[in-house]
């Protein structure tokens, strides 16, 4: 490979490469700044550009294996960090002009994991606004663009971190999940994504002012974007590192103890919606890919899938309503109030008494799911119905939000529950309008990630990624 060639390795041969010396940390980084620098003004992806930190930290570790010392398990991995969590002497702007000189004292945790990892951040990454569309575009960074074209979305909230990993802009992609945000850009892009379960990677942005509310507290986490599970897999457990600064965080090692049976549970229907053909597809692909790497796959139904959903969603809704619907109101543009007066017409918040009932029966669905997983300790179901939307679908009216955030029952209901979600690719569709990745979720029981990006590895040795495809189109 060539130095200019770099930037397409990923963690496991970067890792190899700078710790062993045969390559330096300084050439890696250097080349996916090139990518960068390359791919990224088309595409709008990375809106703060960290060159000139990156190549001194690069300098430093390379400086710091010259002298013996220890090195990170992700030594000299670029990545990129998501614009709403802090990092320091960085502006946590969430997407709005308002917060544009929040300029962050000190790293989150994740940020910290990732550095004390040897990582070396190139940039950060674009957000919608208040990050809470599954679309990325905003008045103060402006929209990102998927790289497989314009004719779809690069999904959101972490659509920069999607958009990027996938062009080759860093190894890694930091983002974070409360409704999907982490896996619609996975499947917007074709990247490879895990929303780890509740308390599993410590968070908290120094900069806040006030604590977030309960919901937001046990149905957000924080999580990477990559190009392959096997690279997930190798950078989860620097990523899951505690940190005092969350109180919540739970101190389990990445790999469990105990092995579930390889039993997995195939659901392929998302009530209220037509599955579409190539979802079908995708699906059929994944559990055949698990079939014959010796899991056994059952047709079946998930419990309560559509009330879990929407009861969680409902909820979330209510608490933001009350928590930020006044700086929504003062900060939002006319496009982010017209998109949440049709989130609210379509999702009716819950409010006062009925919205604390919900918040507590909360611990209902995830005893049911519980439960289910117990008999099947894997489910492979679709992430979304159809294949991917168009850029701006979400404020199309009623039927724009009901494709792109109401069909999504897979994804917040798992976010309400708090159990962990893996999302891959397992099919690359063809439109008139040109190429679409079509991902499938996996979800796996509470505190058992292992054992989800296990199976994604399982899908991925059978059927492959998409990096190559992407890269031979984008070139």
């Amino acid at each position: 490979m060539t130095k200019s060639d770099l930037w397409k390795l990923g963690v496991a041969d970067i890792v190899a490469a700078t710790r062993s010396g045969e390559r330096s940390v300084t050439d890696i980084v250097e080349a996916a700044i090139d990518r960068m620098d390359q791919v990224n003004p088309a595409l709008n992806a990375v809106v703060m550009d960290l060159s000139d930190e990156a190549r001194q930290r690069a300098a430093a570790l390379d400086r710091a294996r010259a002298s013996g010392a220890a090195l990170g398990p992700l030594h000299g991995v670029p990545v990129t960090i998501k614009v709403n969590v802090d990092q320091t002497g960085w502006a946590t702007t969430n997407g709005i002009t308002a917060l544009a000189n929040l300029v962050a004292a000190s790293d989150a945790p994740v940020v910290r994991n990732l550095q004390n990892a040897g990582a070396v951040v190139i940039g950060r990454t674009n957000t919608p606004e208040f990050s809470f569309r599954a679309e990325t575009d905003n008045e103060l960074h402006g929209r990102t663009r998927n790289p497989w074209g314009d004719h779809i979305s690069p999904g959101g909230s972490s659509g920069g971190a999607g958009a990027a990993v996938m062009a080759g802009i860093g190894a890694l992609g930091h983002g974070n999940d409360i409704g999907g945000s982490l896996r619609f850009p996975a499947a917007a892009n074709g990247a490879v994504t895990l929303k780890p379960g509740l308390g599993r990677v410590p968070a908290w942005n120094p900069s806040q002012t006030a604590e977030r509310g309960l919901l937001a507290q046990s149905m957000s986490v924080q999580g990477l974007l990559a190009r392959s599970a096997q690279d997930l897999d190798l950078a989860m457990p620097a990523l899951i590192a505690p940190d005092v600064r969350d109180p919540f965080h739970v101190p389990l090692s990445y790999h469990g103890a105990a092995t579930p049976p390889k039993r997995v549970a195939l659901c392929k229907d998302t009530p209220g919606f037509k599955t579409h053909p190539d979802v079908l597809a995708a699906l059929e692909a994944a559990a055949d890919a698990l079939s014959d790497a010796d899991y056994e796959v059952e047709q079946t139904a998930a419990p309560l899938l559509q009330e879990t959903a929407m009861a969680g969603y409902r909820a979330l809704l209510g608490e933001v309503k009350a928590l930020m619907g006044p700086d929504i109101e003062t900060y939002g543009s006319d496009t982010l109030q017209q998109i949440f007066a049709e989130y609210h017409e379509q999702f009716a918040p819950y409010e006062g008494v009925e919205l604390l009932k919900m918040m507590a029966q909360r611990s209902h669905y995830a005893r049911e799911w519980a439960l289910f997983l117990q008999e099947y300790p894997l489910v492979l179901c679709p992430f979304l119905p159809q294949p991917f939307f168009t850029p701006g679908r979400d404020t199309e009216g009623a039927d724009g939000v009901r494709e792109a955030l109401g069909s999504a029952l897979w994804s917040y209901s798992m976010n309400y529950v708090g159990l962990p979600a893996g999302c891959l690719p397992t099919r690359l569709a063809q439109s008139e309008q040109g190429p679409r990745p079509i991902n499938v979720q996996i979800i796996g029981q509470r505190w058992r990630e292992d054992k989800i990006v296990e199976a994604m590895i399982a899908v991925e040795a059978r059927l492959g990624t998409l990096a190559g495809e992407l890269w031979a189109r984008m070139d």
